[in-house]
């Protein structure tokens, strides 16, 4: 057991350490862990300055570090601290009587990011992993006001100094997991047409941003989003697009605007309807945001958009289906994009990806994945599931056509339609006369980064409590 007696340190402390007597220890008999009541500390704590060690980096300054510069912010109750104990393999957590936590000595170690550890301002490691010692343990554990405070041997004969900030260690513990975050997504049916998600276009291209961040959340919480008021340009439309980040080129251009002139080898260049399906199945990292803008329609009618929530489907093909629902999450499709003699596309490597991807860890469904117009060759069915398969695909289509499932809209100048290729499927009806229509893609990387530097602007939330220092993301941040 390591010892908790601070008069068997011979390291100077940190001065920002306060005093806490009579302070409660974990220790562990017969692999129970219980309360034990740790004699007072008679030494008080050393008023000079911390020497760093370099035991692995050589990047950093040796001089003390403060608090406030490691993003973390004290609590106002001294008295409620998480108590911490360590043993040969691990470092224990109590955080309440019902709550507890034990992290492996070598991943605390691998996550220390004081500045010899991590950079202050790149946040990358400064150190090589694998000189971590398999067998490291601290000397001592100590609880503070900031975190969980560890002293770790050293390389030479001085020690290093760690600290983690409880809620961080909260957010990543894994032995066990405390808390899961909540999924925001709302899944939707038809009746979503009583209230869409929408924001103006004033709103999203103010300098504050707020209204940016309300159309990304809009489309991350229901998939899509429209914003209306928008100009019935290409120029207007393509640089609110640029609001959300690069635009991504593909075989139909930058930024394109088409009619049905057939003017590239797809049917969207066409006037036939297209039912509910996703774009890009053919890459092997399909786009993550389209957005469309109608420009005009004049001398003849139909178009109408339609919108169906993926997640909302398989959610019911899972509950209803279950057998087929595990066919269409595990069986790959592959698929292709050949109608331009020029291009060639299929996913690397083929027939890998299946129409839903659920997450290997949360087992949430993270991607819809849907074209049966652009799928290839079923070739690599077992026998047995051949049938089985095509019963599964024709339950997928009969709840996606479901009325239930089934928004549809007509879109017209001025109103700009944004949505989440990874979730939302979309189509549209047959139409007669002239159709322009402007829009560009937008990759899930891009838009996931701005989303989440429009959240740490905005909110406040447990994730970040660590704080973000002035000038720059904390090194704590709940992201990195």
């Amino acid at each position: 057991m390591i010892k908790v007696g601070f008069a068997r340190l011979h390291i100077p402390l940190r001065r920002s350490w306060p005093r806490h007597d009579g302070m409660k220890y974990l220790s562990q008999s017969t692999g129970q862990s219980f309360l034990t009541s740790c004699s007072t500390l008679e030494s008080r704590w050393t008023h000079c300055s911390p020497t760093r060690s370099r035991p692995i980096s050589s990047a950093a300054t040796q001089e003390a570090i403060p608090s406030k510069q490691f993003g973390v912010t004290e609590p106002n109750v001294h008295s409620d601290l998480p108590i911490a104990n360590a043993d040969e393999r691990k470092v224990s957590i109590l955080w309440s009587p019902q709550s507890w936590s034990r992290f492996h000595n070598i991943w605390l170690r691998d996550h220390c990011r004081c500045p010899d550890c991590f950079h202050p301002v790149t946040k990358q490691r400064l150190f090589n992993t694998s000189e971590i010692p398999t067998d490291i343990k601290p000397i001592h554990v100590q609880g503070s006001t900031e975190g969980l405070e560890v002293i770790w041997p050293g390389l030479s004969t001085e020690s290093h100094s760690s600290v983690y900030p409880w809620n961080w260690l909260q957010a990543n513990a894994y032995d066990p997991p405390l808390r899961a975050t909540p999924n925001q997504k709302v899944l939707w049916g038809s009746k979503i047409e009583k209230s869409p998600p929408s924001v103006t276009y004033t709103e999203v291209m103010d300098s504050g941003d707020k209204g940016l961040y309300k159309w990304l959340s809009n489309v991350d919480k229901f998939g899509f989003c429209f914003v209306s008021e928008v100009p019935a340009t290409p120029e207007a439309t393509e640089e609110l697009c640029q609001r959300i980040g690069f635009i991504r080129e593909t075989q139909y251009g930058k930024f394109w605007e088409f009619t049905a002139d057939l003017s590239k080898g797809d049917t969207a260049y066409t006037t036939m309807a297209l039912g509910a399906h996703t774009d890009n199945t053919y890459f092997t990292d399909p786009c993550g945001i389209q957005l469309f803008h109608l420009l005009s329609h004049t001398e003849g009618s139909g178009g109408a958009t339609l919108l169906v929530d993926g997640f909302y489907v398989a959610d019911l093909m899972k509950e209803l289906h279950p057998k087929f629902h595990e066919l269409l999450s595990r069986v790959p499709i592959p698929a292709h994009a050949a109608g331009e003699s020029s291009a060639l596309y299929t996913p690397s490597p083929p027939a890998m990806y299946p129409p839903l991807k659920y997450h290997s860890g949360t087992g949430e469904l993270v991607q819809v994945r849907w074209n049966n117009d652009d799928r290839s060759v079923m070739n690599h069915l077992p026998p047995d599931e051949v049938e089985e398969w095509y019963q599964a695909i024709r339950i997928w289509n009969e709840l996606l056509t479901k009325p239930d499932s089934e928004y549809w809209v007509q879109l017209s100048p001025g109103t700009v339609l944004t949505v989440d290729n990874h979730r939302v499927l979309h189509g549209r009806s047959a139409f007669d006369g002239k159709r322009r229509v402007c829009g560009a893609y937008i990759g899930m990387d891009e838009y996931r980064s701005k989303l989440a530097v429009l959240k740490e602007k905005f909110e406040d939330n447990d994730r970040n409590k660590g704080g973000r220092p002035k000038g720059g993301r904390s090194v704590w941040s709940a992201d990195l």
